[in-house]
């Protein structure tokens, strides 16, 4: 079983112990394209995870970006991904990548999960996915927690850094 410690003392248990969905929301259709090994570091490195940090990924497909944040940084993570064969993958992965003991993946839609206790939160999300989740990260997260979104900005919520790595752009913001 799977122990994650979480901010404030919370601990997550197994797959989904304090991470149970709330009630159902509107599932929402995101194609899962992997984003290059350069790419997460680069968001990892912008948001300037440490190992104190928790590290939630929205959509988080084969758990490459949860995976790389407890193997290159340290951190604890927790991937949220709806299509189970995505889930079972990252399972695989953060087994064979020696993280499992650090990491979570759960099948769930991510705007059913609470967020409070992630201190970084990546996204790899479509455009209107991402003004979908805006309000929820600016709601559920607490001051101080940084959000990473690689290609898409969030509209008028403008970035507190905009880096790119291979042509590929990543915003950065910081929840105030």
């Amino acid at each position: 079983m799977c122990r994650v410690p979480l901010r404030s003392g919370a601990i997550l248990l197994g797959a989904w112990g304090l991470l149970a969905p709330a009630a159902a929301a509107q599932p929402v259709d995101v194609p899962y394209v992997p984003p290059p090994p350069a790419v997460v570091t680069a968001m990892l490195q912008a948001a300037h995870v440490t190992p104190a940090d928790v590290v939630y990924d929205l959509g988080s497909g084969d758990g490459r970006i949860v995976i790389a944040a407890a193997k290159e940084f340290g951190a604890r993570g927790v991937g949220i991904e709806r299509n189970p064969a995505l889930v079972a993958e990252a399972r695989r992965n953060a087994e064979r990548a020696g993280v499992a003991d650090r990491v979570a993946f759960i099948e769930a839609d991510f705007f059913t999960v609470d967020l409070s206790h992630a201190t970084v939160v990546t996204l790899y999300l479509l455009p209107t996915v991402n003004l979908k989740v805006r309000d929820k990260l600016r709601t559920e997260l607490a001051r101080g927690t940084r959000v990473v979104s690689h290609a898409y900005a969030m509209g008028d919520w403008l970035p507190d850094l905009e880096t790119e790595v291979d042509g590929r752009k990543i915003f950065t913001w910081i929840i105030r």
